[in-house]
């Protein structure tokens, strides 16, 4: 992606920012806004998609993180024709998982 990439300040524009939400110090950008715009949509997944390819070694699979991960991540990994393996929370899925204690930006994980 080469600097000053029309196509991100075009994307910035669709960007919504809060200050101080969901508590103070914190910057909460509302990607949500792109969702609704199937071309803005499809603009962002063709630069991360562009971006991915340029990552070696290549990318075997894409792990998004719950929940805005699962908006993006299988948008790319169909792309790169990668699986793609979704990040939940605790208690979220059956069976045998893998696990790991975490900490958010804004709350215990």
């Amino acid at each position: 992606m080469a600097a000053g990439d029309e196509r991100i300040a075009q994307i910035q524009e669709q960007l919504k920012s809060y200050p101080n939400f969901p508590k103070k110090g914190i910057l909460f950008w509302d990607i949500f806004s792109i969702l609704n715009k199937p071309d803005y949509y499809r603009l962002l997944r063709d630069i991360l998609v562009e971006e991915a390819k340029k990552i070696s070694p290549p990318i075997e699979c894409v792990a998004g993180l719950e929940a805005r991960g699962f908006l993006f991540g299988p948008l790319i990994s169909l792309e790169l024709n990668v699986p793609f393996v979704p990040i939940r929370k605790k208690g979220k899925l059956p069976g045998n998982l893998l696990s790991v204690c975490y900490s958010k930006e804004y709350g215990p994980g």
